[in-house]
């Protein structure tokens, strides 16, 4: 079976592969009863700090309540061939903090003795990422194999042609030919948990200033925020492992 189409010859031409029939198969030598689950690698508590500039798109009167919640996007525990559990694997996070802020926006006119205001809300996402290296291993990792690539030539006697002795040859390998012999691993990769959250945060307005319009002197509005946060997660490790299965299964 070719590729072509429509008179025009494709980037690869393949025979006819083989029939299922001819596929042939053997087991796995050594390999006892097994699943393959996730096993904890780590259970840890993270630790970060923020501060944050947010711009409010109204003149905010006062904020009645902010909605938190974390969102990882990112959780990899640095494997590879070389590392080694007992001095430390990194661990990179990168997140987001959604805050849905309720705020209070006053009305135009407000006089000396009440002030108006409609509720708002404004919905932002504040970043953060870190790298943590995790020592305490509940279960050591399976370090993923590296991958074989080697190449190979045979030994080939040419003529050296047109104004050589005809009994000299160029003796090498043959430049038309490659060989080769890879090997491809299929590693586990672990991956992460979010299993709760805690954020302490102050927010402290920056531009306040009094309302216009001869308001109540104790009252003003602001545009912008400053946001310092203190936020710790909990996070558990997993990664897939075979797990051998003992007589009672």
């Amino acid at each position: 079976m070719t590729n072509d189409h429509k008179g025009k010859r494709g980037c690869v031409s393949v025979n006819k592969s083989a029939s299922r029939n001819e596929c042939v198969n053997v087991p796995t030598p050594g390999l006892l009863p097994s699943a393959n689950l996730p096993v904890t690698l780590a259970d840890i508590t993270i630790t970060d700090h923020l501060v944050a500039d947010i711009h409010f798109p109204d003149p905010v009167l006062e904020i009645k309540d902010i909605k938190k919640r974390v969102k990882i996007v990112q959780c990899r525990l640095l494997l590879g061939p070389t590392s080694d559990p007992d001095t430390g694997i990194p661990l990179f996070i990168k997140g987001f903090i959604r805050k849905n802020i309720q705020y209070a926006t006053p009305c135009p006119h407000a006089k000396s003795d009440c002030v108006s205001s409609e509720m708002r809300s404004l919905t932002v996402d504040v970043p953060f990422e870190c790298v943590t290296v995790v020592t305490d291993f509940l279960t050591d990792p399976i370090l993923p194999t590296s991958n074989t690539r080697e190449e190979f030539d045979f030994f080939r006697a040419q003529s050296l042609g047109h104004g050589y002795p005809e009994k000299d040859q160029m003796l090498s390998s043959d430049l038309s030919q490659f060989h080769q012999v890879s090997t491809q691993f299929y590693n586990q990769i672990p991956f992460c948990e979010l299993v709760s959250s805690s954020i302490v945060q102050w927010d402290e307005a920056v531009d306040r200033y009094p309302l216009p319009n001869n308001g109540p002197f104790e009252e003003g509005t602001f545009h912008n925020i400053v946001e310092k946060t203190f936020l710790q997660f909990r996070v558990r490790v997993y990664q897939n492992q075979q797990i051998a299965l003992n007589g009672n299964g």
